[in-house]
């Protein structure tokens, strides 16, 4: 899990592993990538911030995808992964699972077009997504968590509303409540993108990397599983992922959202 009490549906950090032959063929041969990603009820509704994170990374990259839509309660589904959670990809005979590990993972693998631009932007991405982990993801989670109730299949609701009113320690309607009034002082925590926004295009500098897709992925969620605007159209961030919903021929434009 990327984050830690209110992460959505990523899955703890796991080592590359193996299939013993009953993956598919390598993405290099030719082959898709499969990508274990959360959906909702409507399985064309995609809403995870981590997926979307491997999403865009794998856009970036250029490489082709086969994407799985998995519910919360499907843990069998992916039981060949070692835990229960997403996203997963396999790649041929090769299974790895969390975000991070993920991202690693291709660009180790399918080094161009590079992700991190080398060993010290990797290491700064890493800051990025801690921030977006422990703070952005929090922040995030008490203005949406009613509406993704919702949105997800009927079969994950028992589940989704006792874990997390246990994690909240109060109901999903009174986490959500309120929100109208709470809007300004998550607006703040944004700050730091702002300054680097005024400063370069891209978190990345002159073009995305992949401190740009954690942050976007992230944003994803709310955009994707609830109608509650976070952001003014006015804000520098809003149009910078304005522009990140046009990157990779318009992926993000495209996705699926809430009713």
């Amino acid at each position: 899990m990327n984050a830690p009490a209110l992460d959505p549906a990523d899955s703890r950090p796991l080592s590359v592993g193996t299939l013993d032959g009953r993956g598919e063929a390598w993405s290099a041969s030719g082959m898709s990538i499969t990508l274990y990603d959360l959906a909702g009820a409507d399985p064309a509704l995609r809403f995870s911030p981590y997926c979307w994170r491997i999403r865009f990374a794998l856009a970036h990259k250029g490489l082709p995808v086969e994407t799985v839509p998995w519910r919360f309660t499907e843990t069998d589904v992916i039981a060949f992964s070692g835990q229960g959670k997403v996203p997963v990809i396999r790649d041929g005979d090769t299974v790895v699972s969390d975000s991070w590990s993920i991202a690693g993972y291709l660009e180790d693998r399918y080094p161009e077009p590079t992700l991190f631009g080398g060993a010290t932007g990797k290491a700064h991405a890493l800051f990025v997504n801690a921030w977006a982990d422990g703070v952005l993801v929090g922040g995030i989670a008490r203005f949406i968590m009613r509406d993704l109730f919702d949105i997800i299949d009927p079969k994950d609701r028992d589940y989704f509303r006792s874990s997390r009113e246990a994690r909240f320690g109060t109901t999903l309607e009174a986490v959500q409540d309120g929100r109208e009034n709470r809007l300004a002082a998550f607006r703040d925590l944004l700050v730091p993108l702002r300054l680097v926004l005024r400063r370069q295009d891209w978190l990345g500098g002159t073009a995305p990397s992949y401190a740009d897709h954690i942050v976007a992925g992230t944003l994803m969620w709310p955009r994707c599983a609830s109608r509650f605007a976070l952001l003014e159209d006015s804000d520098i961030v809003a149009g910078w992922l304005d522009r990140m919903l046009d990157q990779y021929g318009g992926l993000g434009r495209a996705a699926t959202r809430a009713a």
